[in-house]
This record gives C-alpha cells, sequence and structure tokens, in this order.
C-alpha cells in the first residue's frame, strides 16, 4: 500500500473495541452476577475467565484458521458470531448456558484480535504502520473506559440484558460497515490440510522462530504484570487519590503509545520501543518498592508499560513480511496474551497473601527485566541467522 485509508483503519479498531468488550463487559458488571445466578458460587469467575482460557488453548489455531479462510472472511464472521452469542446472552439464560455462550464467544475474540491487526498491517502503508498498529494497541484500555463511562450508566438505567443488546447491534454494525468495505479483498484462502499434527507442527514452528514468536513471548510478560498491578495495587495507594491515580493509569498508558510511542517508532524498531519500555517498567517498579503506593511512581510505570503496548504489535509486521506469519505472530500473542492475563492476577494475589507488598514489586520486577532479556536475546539470534 501507498497510501493508508485511515478510515479503514479506525473502523478495524472500532471492530477491536467490541472484541475487547467480549471481556470488558461481564468484568463491568461481575458485582451484578451474584444477583442474576445465586446458585453459580464461586463458578462465577468462570463467567470471565473462560474466554481467555480458549485462548491459552486455541490461539495459534485461531492462527492457521483465519490465514486457511482469510482474514476478511474470518473478521466478518467472527464479528456476527459476535453479535449473536450477545443477542442469545441477552435473554439470560441459565448458568451452564451462559458460560456455553461465553466459550463460542471466546472463539469469536480469537478471530477478531488475529484477522483485525493482521489486515491493518496488510492496508496501511510502510510509513503508516507505527501509528496505525499502536492505534491498535489501545483497544483494550479504551473499550474498557468507555464501558465504565457508558455501559454502567445504560446497566443502571435498563438492566444487565440492555447492555448485551448494545454489544450485539455494536458488533453487527461493523460486521455490515466492514462487509461493504472489505469487499474487494479476498475472501478465501489456500485449501491446505489443517489436523492436529499441523497444529502441533505450527506451535514449534512459531516458538522457534525468533520473529514469529519475538511479539507474543514479550506480550506474556506485559500482560501478565498489566490486568494484576491493577487489581492489587489499589490498597497501597492514599485512599483520597486512589480512584484518580487507578483511572488516570490505563490513560497514561494509552497517551504514552499513542504519542512519544508513535513518535520512537519513526526513528527505531518496534522491538527497540518495546524493550526500552520493558527497561523504563523495570525501574518504575524499583520506585515503587522503595516508595509503595506513591502516585507519581504509578504514573510513571503506566507511562513505561504504553511503550510496550502499542510498540508490540507494531513489531509483528515489522519482523514478519508476509501475512500469513503476521497472522501466526498474532495467534501466538493472542495465546501468550491470554496465559499471562489468566496467570497474572492470581499468581500476584497469592503471593502479596504470603509475603506482602515486596511481592508485587518483586514478581513485576522479574516479568519485566525477563522480558527485556528475552527481547534482547531474540534480537541477537536474528542478528545471527541474518549475518
Amino acid at each position: 500500500m501507498t497510501r493508508t485509508p485511515i478510515a479503514l483503519v479506525f473502523a478495524l479498531w472500532g471492530a477491536g473495541l467490541g472484541a475487547a468488550a467480549q471481556y470488558g463487559k461481564i468484568s463491568v458488571i461481575f458485582d451484578r452476577l451474584p444477583g442474576l445466578y445465586p446458585e453459580a458460587g464461586t463458578a462465577l469467575g468462570w463467567a470471565v475467565s473462560l474466554v481467555g482460557l480458549l485462548g491459552i488453548i486455541f490461539g495459534v489455531v485461531a492462527g492457521l484458521l483465519v490465514a486457511r479462510i482469510r482474514y476478511r472472511r474470518a473478521l466478518l464472521l467472527s464479528l456476527w458470531l459476535g453479535a449473536a452469542v450477545s443477542a442469545v446472552q441477552a435473554t439470560m439464560p441459565s448458568f451452564q448456558w451462559f458460560l456455553a455462550l461465553r466459550a463460542i464467544e471466546g472463539l469469536s475474540h480469537l478471530g477478531l484480535v488475529v484477522a483485525a491487526p493482521t489486515l491493518i498491517a496488510q492496508i496501511t502503508a510502510p510509513k503508516d504502520r507505527g501509528w496505525a498498529l499502536t492505534l491498535w494497541g489501545t483497544f483494550f484500555g479504551v473499550a474498557f473506559a468507555v464501558l465504565t463511562w457508558g455501559g454502567l450508566p445504560l446497566v443502571a438505567a435498563w438492566g444487565v440484558p440492555a447492555l448485551f443488546v448494545a454489544h450485539s447491534l455494536y458488533m453487527a454494525g461493523f460486521a455490515v460497515i466492514l462487509m461493504i468495505w472489505l469487499r474487494k479483498l479476498p475472501g478465501k484462502g489456500p485449501d491446505t490440510p489443517l489436523s492436529l499434527g499441523q497444529v502441533l507442527r505450527s506451535h514449534v514452528t512459531i516458538y522457534s522462530s525468533a520473529r514469529i514468536a519475538a511479539p507474543g513471548l514479550g506480550w506474556l510478560f506485559y500482560t501478565f504484570c498489566f490486568v494484576s498491578i491493577l487489581t492489587v495495587l489499589p490498597p497501597y495507594i492514599p485512599e483520597d487519590l486512589r480512584a484518580v491515580i487507578m483511572g488516570a493509569m490505563p490513560l497514561v498508558s494509552i497517551v504514552v503509545s499513542m504519542t512519544l510511542g508513535v513518535w520512537l517508532l519513526r526513528h527505531r524498531s518496534a522491538v527497540w520501543v518495546v524493550s526500552l519500555g520493558f527497561g523504563l517498567s523495570a525501574l518504575a517498579i524499583l520506585w515503587l518498592w522503595v516508595q509503595p503506593g506513591l502516585p507519581l511512581g504509578c504514573l510513571a510505570l503506566a507511562a513505561a508499560m504504553g511503550l510496550i503496548q502499542g510498540a508490540t504489535f507494531a513489531a509483528v509486521p515489522q519482523l514478519n513480511a508476509s501475512a500469513a506469519t503476521q497472522a501466526q505472530a498474532n495467534g501466538a500473542m493472542a495465546q501468550m496474551g491470554n496465559l499471562g492475563n489468566t496467570l497474572g492476577t492470581p499468581v500476584m494475589a497469592a503471593a502479596l497473601a504470603g509475603l506482602g507488598y515486596s511481592a508485587l514489586p518483586l514478581l513485576a520486577g522479574t516479568a519485566f527485566v525477563a522480558g527485556l532479556v528475552l527481547h534482547l536475546l531474540l534480537a541477537a539470534r536474528r542478528r545471527r541467522v541474518t549475518a
């Protein structure tokens, strides 16, 4: 591409907001679920995590399937499936059926988070790819903010089903828009066999490649930290500033990603920016170890993590030239991201219960340093291969 269709990039990002809302719509109403499903008890946690569990298992498979049926078709099928699932959820079925719907929704989510960034990389000019994929990297933070500011008042006025109906209409609307805008792209890929053996070989191919695996492996350490830190940090922040700081942290991360992050991507490689983000995050968490809950330290940590957020998505097309390997890399990111999100909070909470506050900077700092070292080692390996 020599000219970037900016409106189409924003439309694909809008579809990504719908994908993030597949997590967020349950998170923001989680405190209402016991009243809706009193018989569920501790199993209510599965209402959130079941989507992530499927991502761990099927992340790479999603990359294979998306490449097989082509990115346009995969995106549209995922949007329509997500719209249908939300519409059925609005009927508030029994809890067992609700969990089954969440599992199906996990497949829709995977298709979206693999196909959409791959399409963005395909349709953008090289000079615009950095900001476009950095924009894509904000989709979770923006969606959660919108659901908090707009979704909760909707629920307060019309009840939980109204949120599911709104999400269904949103997904269907973007399916119609993108069906028109993407109609010139091919609808189906090569008819290659898909078997258990191929899936296993693809895992080996992806995770033995210093190019395909790098974004996803780094993403594992980022996602391990981001949600878990936002979950366990609040009690250590001064109470009078707690709500302000916790609301500001995701926004600071997004702003830094879209400003300083985009500027750096024009002058440095995406992996360089990601590595800088990991290094600065480690320094910020060290600051919070010395001064627990310091508001300025919390914002500095969020700013540093913002560099990791957008640049990781930009690294996918920089390291992988073909759409097929980009889809594999995005599948690995989905897999590793869900693994990090699933493990981060319970591991961090358990460590805090045993060791107290020091467990937070210790675990997070180790993850940040591990992410930095991993990227440095993989970069060195890529240089040896091309030397």
